[in-house]
């Protein structure tokens, strides 16, 4: 069993899902939901197209300067 990153953003009425590793996204009600088809989505895709080991992403964050509002 190989571990992957998933990021997870709430848009609306909704989860998105995204795996960086592979480059697929899914979605779903829940997050859970969201996993669980971003999980599916990545096994359908590696199936198709299998990966090469490679360096995992480096997750961080930065600030940026506020901008003003006129």
């Amino acid at each position: 069993m190989k571990s992957f990153t998933a990021i997870i953003q709430k848009e609306e009425d909704a989860y998105v899902a995204k795996c960086p590793e592979v480059g697929t996204v899914s979605q779903g009600s829940s997050i859970d939901e969201a996993i669980a088809n971003l999980r599916e989505a990545t096994e359908l895709y590696l199936e198709e197209f299998p990966m090469t080991e490679k360096a995992r992403p480096l997750l961080t964050t930065f600030e940026v300067a506020e901008v003003a509002k006129a």
